[in-house]
């Protein structure tokens, strides 16, 4: 229990928090939201998703279930389990089941039949969905099982069917695709977002494991994520650059964060970035600057078209022949509408706030810092010097102006055509003699203009001198005799 040792444990118990909390995968694992916030992650997810599970095979009983795929994605509250049919039990399924997220916007009738609206989604980098369903506060979906995975599969060399952090967390080896795997899939995932996003269809999804292979084609997963209203994977980034604020400027930047980790088989350590390691083409690193640098993520974000037009996917051909087909009525068209405006008003709030908080932040540490200390230890004397010379300047000022004072009253009177002579402030300089003594004059009469017209000053020394004169001049023999009457002396009768 020693005070110092006790202090030393919680700052490298602190060190290691801050060093799992910035890395974003393990930030997102469920084991350390449970360990820092018990409270809201007390839940057993699995229970809760085979409870749900249940109730669909209630009403659906041609499927059943092979075995839980235990953590295979990094979302807490979204599970994964093998499937297969029961006339058909060489195949295998994948179903994933969500709840619903803080983005739900639309209307319990609207996201339900948004759900069941996926599977008619055909398109040739779109991983075709064979059943979704939904109700109030939940969605249910199943897609045929790939033994291959997905493109982070590739990039990290794993087995599709191990746990999220044992695939991705600490590969053995590091190494990104080829220029042309790099352009074909790239072009690929740009084409099916542009196609999203003419369609007002909102996305904001992407990352590697969102992109299933089906031998070089790639095909883009989980396009009911929007629908549910799920976060981001990629959201404590681009929550920090106010220019992305639409959900378009979002999969641009996703995609960003996707080529990067194609080119060099690892995410951006930070974002955004200040310069990129040696690529297989410019090209790769000019398509990285426009989505990842500090001035893309300052001034925004470009199209998709934009990105298409540039070098590294402009000549890129596409082997295709099936045509994409996504119908949505229009009364569902307008739902989406309003639900994006919805999830992007979030979105800028949230950024507003990070934006004031980061400020907020920054004064307090420069404010608390010790340049900053230092630079306030010497205004504080710098001031401190300043008052007492002002204090010292003020107090000799008042000195000398009582030393002119008392000169003033010890010598003649002043009149008003001798003014006093002006003091010099903040000077140790003595006064100047006062004027020689004005010749004594007879005190004039009570209630002429003269008097009326003098000062105080004036009439006191002129009153004195005349009393002066009186007293040299008196001659006792110009004194009048008076006549008394003496009454007394005693009285004998």
């Amino acid at each position: 229990m020693d005070r110092e040792f006790i202090a030393e444990r919680q700052k490298g118990l602190q060190n290691y928090l801050n060093v799992i909390t910035t890395n974003h995968i393990l930030s997102n694992c469920e084991l350390v939201k449970k360990f820092l916030d018990p409270n809201n992650y007390s839940a057993n997810y699995t229970e809760i998703a085979l409870q749900q599970v249940s109730m669909f095979f209630r009403s659906e009983p041609k499927w059943e279930v092979v075995e839980p795929l235990k953590d295979i994605g990094w979302r807490i509250r979204k599970k994964y389990f093998l499937m297969k049919i029961k006339n058909q039990p060489k195949e295998r399924l994948v179903l994933s089941w969500a709840d619903l997220g803080p983005d739900k916007y639309l209307s319990d009738k609207d996201f339900q039949c948004l759900i069941k609206l996926l599977p008619s989604c055909l398109h040739p980098y779109i991983y075709r969905v064979t059943f979704a369903t939904a109700n109030e506060s939940s969605a249910l979906l199943i897609r045929m099982f790939n033994e291959k995975g997905t493109l982070k599969d590739l990039i990290y060399k794993a087995k599709p069917k191990d746990p999220f952090l044992k695939k991705y967390c600490n590969p053995k080896k590091i190494q990104g695709l080829e220029l042309q795997q790099i352009k074909t899939y790239g072009r690929q995932i740009l084409e099916v977002l542009k196609f999203l996003h003419d369609k007002g269809f909102p996305y904001g999804h992407l990352h590697a494991s969102n992109v299933m292979l089906d031998g070089d084609t790639c095909r883009l997963l989980d396009l009911e994520n929007s629908l549910l209203g799920l976060p981001s994977f990629y959201r404590p980034y681009f929550t920090q650059f106010r220019k992305i604020n639409t959900l378009e400027s979002v999969d641009v930047h996703c995609f960003g964060h996707l080529l990067y980790e194609m080119t060099y088989g690892r995410p951006p350590d930070s974002v955004p970035v200040h310069s990129f390691p040696p690529a297989p083409s410019m090209a790769v690193v000019a398509v990285l600057e426009s989505t990842l640098s500090c001035e893309a993520c300052k001034n925004g974000m470009p199209t998709t078209s934009r990105l298409l037009q540039m070098p590294l996917f402009s000549d890129v051909l596409l082997t295709t022949s099936e045509k994409p087909q996504f119908k949505i009525p229009t009364k569902l068209k307008e739902a989406l509408r309003i639900a994006k405006e919805s999830v992007e008003k979030r979105l800028i709030e949230e950024q507003k706030q990070i934006h004031q908080h980061r400020r907020l932040t920054r004064a307090q540490s420069h404010h608390g810092s010790e340049e900053e200390r230092k630079k306030r230890k010497i205004l504080a004397r710098k001031k401190s010097k300043r008052s007492a010379i002002e204090n010292s300047e003020e107090h000799s000022t008042k000195y000398s102006n009582s030393n002119n004072s008392a000169g003033s009253g010890a010598s003649s009177p002043l009149t008003p055509s001798s003014p006093t002579p002006p003091s010099t402030a903040g000077l140790s300089a003595l006064p100047p003699p006062p004027p020689p003594l004005p010749p004594a004059a007879p005190l004039p009469p009570v209630g002429t203009e003269a008097s009326a017209q003098l000062s105080p000053q004036a009439m006191n020394g002129v009153s004195r001198g005349a009393l002066l004169s009186s007293i040299q001049n008196f001659q006792k023999g110009t004194l009048r005799k008076a006549e008394t009457c003496d009454h007394s002396a005693p009285k004998i009768g």
